[in-house]
């Protein structure tokens, strides 16, 4: 049994590691999205210059053959998994964890007490073939930077980015559906189980944001709820509020806040419909293989928006305003003026990317912390 100084020992180890990550520059300079191809090649220079420290590791290649990154950072006994990309038209996740292994690897000794609480296995983006197919409206982005008119940015956004289908979605393709997902598998299976999981994901147009959690943990992570609301509500950022009633297993918690989708309940969706060549798609998403590897992980998925709409009821369905909107564009050949007056309508803005990084990174922080209290 331990004595009460070492558990107060342990609970300021704790602290003093959740403080460090707070502390962690990942949004200096942050209007623009990070070059994939350049952060990796920064990652890979600071693992062979630190290899006590940062471990990279190639997993494998996609389906075009472009390298799939895994990052192994720290050596505290308790594991983290993290991964982003999975849907290739959500970028920020993907920019938040590169901007994470950067910030780290560039004063690892400030990060002490934080490497030695935990090990983290990171993949900074599972899909990178999709994400080459998404870089036209990034690349607009990036040009046009943030300030720029929402309609120009809209506009990209709504012609060019690209989601894969049931069968194509990496997020439900566990372990095996895809080379991306039995590269990944293999990584996580060797070096699981874990203590923590996250998926970090995105919504293109919405009203507020969203954090899902895990349905073991749904009701027993108060602390992280709490923090997240905070988060929310230290950048402005209304709250998510749609009760989607169990569809596709997404269980309402609170305002804001919902269980993890599960493969079973995706089948039954499209089989309930008499789609069963759909439902057939469906393998384990990455929390439901995270979970199968051992241990009680605490599993969350972040969904926050690209575009928050001020003028959408915080209940309206991301997807739905998607598919109207280009509906519109194809109708009139694309010309953004034809959208403009929707844009408008609904007080599209982008989410400042600096904005969002803080919402990652206090995610992952009020995550760990809720660690600490069981």
């Amino acid at each position: 049994m331990k004595s009460d100084k070492n558990r107060f020992s342990e609970r300021q180890a704790w602290a003093d590691s959740l403080a460090t990550l707070n502390a962690l520059p990942v949004r200096e300079e942050a209007d623009r999205f990070l070059d994939p191809e350049d952060a990796a090649q920064r990652i890979r220079r600071a693992a062979a210059a630190q290899p006590d420290m940062i471990r990279y590791v190639r997993l494998g290649e996609s389906e075009e053959g472009r390298p799939i990154d895994g990052v192994a950072l720290g050596r505290g006994d308790r594991r983290v998994s993290l991964m982003a990309g999975n849907h290739p038209d959500e970028p920020v996740g993907p920019d938040f964890l590169r901007r994470f292994v950067l910030a780290i690897a560039q004063r690892p000794d400030a990060h002490g007490p934080l490497l030695d609480a935990f090990r983290f296995f990171i993949v900074p983006h599972t899909n990178p073939d999709g994400e080459n197919r998404n870089r036209a409206w990034r690349t607009i982005w990036n040009e046009a930077g943030q300030e720029a008119e929402s309609e120009a940015l809209a506009t990209a956004y709504l012609r060019h980015a690209m989601r894969e289908p049931p069968g194509r979605d990496v997020e439900f393709g566990f372990p095996d559906m895809r080379p991306e997902n039995r590269a990944v598998a293999a990584w996580l299976r060797k070096e699981g189980p874990f203590a923590l999981h996250g998926s970090l994901h995105g919504m293109g147009i919405s009203g507020g944001a969203l954090l899902l959690i895990e349905k073991h943990w749904g009701y027993r992570a108060d602390r992280l709820k709490a923090r997240f609301r905070e988060a929310a509500e230290a950048e402005r950022l209304p709250l998510y509020d749609r009760n989607r009633q169990g569809e596709k297993g997404f269980f309402y918690l609170a305002p804001g806040f919902w269980t993890t989708p599960e493969a079973p309940a995706m089948r039954a969706f499209f089989e309930a419909r008499g789609d069963r060549d759909t439902a057939a798609l469906f393998r384990s998403s990455s929390m439901e293989y995270v979970r199968s590897l051992g241990g009680d992980p605490l599993c969350y998925v972040t969904e926050l928006p690209l575009f928050l709409a001020k003028g959408l009821s915080p209940s309206s369905g991301s997807q739905q305003i998607i598919a109207q909107l280009r509906l519109r564009l194809a109708q009139n050949d694309g010309a953004p003026g034809d959208v403009r007056q929707d844009i408008e309508r609904l007080g599209l803005r982008p989410l400042p990317l600096a904005s969002a990084l803080r919402m990652h990174l206090r995610t992952l922080s009020a995550a760990l912390e809720q660690l600490s209290a069981e």
